[in-house]
């Protein structure tokens, strides 16, 4: 493990269990139009530079989050979207508690270092781990409505 900074946290990263198990990994799975926008932005790099500073740094591809839900939209923000990467290895500070309070916030948005129990689109993920989990509104960028095809298999 490397010991690293980001924005404020201190981390334990695991650069080669995460690039390997991303490597293996297919993108986010849900077929519904919010999370293809989601992977329509991803796909063309279209967030913030300070993730992709991170998920480059780690051969994380944007298209393979671990998780991505649609909160709301809204007609002039656009949507906004809760989305995230598993990354092998563990916060130091701040501590538990302190992250209990929020995320940092940018202009964009914010960006969290949390912990989810339940896999997501990561099952069989190396321990130990964190997600790194952002919080921001994205334009629609599909030629359909926003409530266009729902959720399948």
């Amino acid at each position: 493990m490397t010991e690293c900074r980001w924005h404020g946290y201190r981390l334990e990263v695991d650069g080669k269990a995460t690039a390997a198990w991303y490597a293996q990994a297919g993108e986010w799975g849900c077929t519904c139009g919010h999370c293809r926008n989601f992977l329509a932005l991803a796909r063309e790099r279209q967030l913030p530079g300070e993730i992709l500073s991170i998920l480059d740094g780690l051969a994380v591809p944007p298209e393979k989050a671990t998780y991505v839900c649609e909160l709301y939209t809204d007609g002039e923000k656009g949507v906004l979207y809760q989305f995230g990467w598993r990354i092998a290895g563990k916060v130091l500070e701040p501590a538990d508690e302190e992250r209990l309070r929020g995320g940092k916030k940018f202009l964009w948005g914010e960006l969290d270092l949390t912990y989810e129990i339940y896999p997501y689109g990561a099952p069989g993920f190396p321990e130990p781990h964190f997600d790194l989990e952002c919080t921001m509104f994205l334009p629609w960028v599909l030629d359909e409505p926003t409530d266009g095809p729902e959720w399948a298999p």
